[in-house]
């Protein structure tokens, strides 16, 4: 606390004022991992996505994080492990990349088909081959009809904030969530951030609706004769349709807590207010379209950015496109065969008057510059 001044009322308000601290993107996830405590966590390394679980398995060795730390075989069985355990009753968590993410798929369909409210971190890295270990959406984009929440993240302070939000967001809705961060770019990257301290009376423990018990024998994901099987992802669709307003709701629930908030938890706006042109990406690649168009002091350019890609905000994108006129649509991912992922959904949801251009820009981690956003722009 300074002791400059002779004012009381100053030195107590520098007092109480809470100063961001410089941590890494994956130790801000990890330590929101410890808040929301965890019953299992089970971990495989893949890069870039170690250094989360390493730090979550140092907490759990200095005993700060009470839980059951699973080194699986694969990531195959790691989120098999956590979809046992979410079963049992068990709040767990997992974190992959890549090819990881990959491994996983078959399994990604089981959790959210079962309803089971996992919550797993994706440092987002481009699939081989060639093999690549840098930054591009082709992994998670391969996994959006999975039947899982998809969240993008922009920064560090919001990679530590929406791994809070997706716990309770995934409780609410039961549906797996994804939190999205782009690998190395962001994974790697150390900010200022402001860590919470505790959740309380935002983040409740964790009781399932329904769960495996000897005592209660249940029988669950047993087989369905076809004229019951489109039920089920009925179910799936209204849970993920709902989530849009579950999403909001705390998103601001937030804000009213710890006085932050990104965009209404759907999507995210700079700029608009005069623009004509609006850029629409994902992730900390938005940063950069921000300093850009700061930097030009461009009224004409705005972003709109998605931060929760499932379930599509397609109402909210057309309410922020009510003026404008292009749109440029940035792809970290191709789509084989058709139009890039981010753009077809984006085409598909605006009216026809406005013109929807797709971008393909650092894909398999080529670096998203300033410079490549002017000429964009320009």
């Amino acid at each position: 606390m300074s002791t400059n001044g002779s004012n009381n009322g100053e030195r107590r308000e520098i007092k109480m004022k809470k100063i961001p601290r410089a941590i890494s993107c994956s130790k801000a996830i990890a330590e929101a991992v410890r808040l929301c405590k965890p019953a299992v966590v089970a971990a495989y390394p893949i890069t870039p996505q170690t250094l989360i679980v390493e730090e979550l398995a140092k907490m759990h060795a200095e005993r700060i994080l009470d839980c059951e730390f699973v080194n699986a075989e694969s990531e195959h069985s790691a989120l098999s492990i956590c979809i046992g355990a979410q079963a049992t009753g068990s709040r767990t968590f997992t974190a992959t990349s890549s090819q990881g993410l990959a491994l996983m798929h078959e399994m990604l369909f089981i959790a959210s088909g079962l309803r089971l409210p996992i919550v797993m971190v994706v440092a987002n890295r481009a699939l081989s081959a060639p093999i690549n270990i840098w930054c591009d959406h082709s992994d998670t984009m391969a996994s959006r009809d999975s039947g899982w929440l998809q969240f993008y993240c922009e920064s560090v302070q919001e990679a530590h904030d929406t791994v809070i939000q997706a716990y309770k967001i995934a409780e609410s809705v039961l549906l797996p969530a994804m939190v999205c961060i782009d690998g190395f770019t962001l994974s790697h990257v150390t900010e200022n951030a402001e860590l919470i301290k505790n959740l309380k009376n935002f983040l409740p423990p964790y009781k399932p609706c329904c769960k495996l018990d000897p005592s209660r024998p249940i029988t669950i994901g047993a087989i369905v004769p076809p004229e019951f099987y489109f039920e089920f992802k009925m179910q799936q669709q209204k849970a993920m349709l709902l989530a849009q307003k579950t999403i909001k709701k705390i998103n601001l629930e937030f804000k009213k807590r710890f006085y932050r908030s990104y965009g209404d938890g759907l999507i995210e706006t700079f700029n608009l207010e005069k623009a004509k042109k609006a850029i629409i990406a994902l992730g900390s690649q938005c940063s950069t379209i921000k300093y850009v168009i700061n930097l030009k002091k461009n009224t004409e350019f705005g972003l709109i950015r998605l931060k929760c890609f499932r379930p599509f905000p397609g109402k909210e994108l057309v309410a922020a496109c009510e003026n404008i006129e292009e749109v440029y649509v940035i792809d970290r991912a191709i789509s084989f065969g058709n139009g890039a992922p981010l753009y077809t959904e984006v085409k598909a949801t605006l009216p026809e008057k406005i013109k929807v251009k797709s971008y393909l820009i650092g894909i398999g981690g080529q670096d998203v510059s300033p410079e490549i956003i002017k000429k964009l722009i320009k």
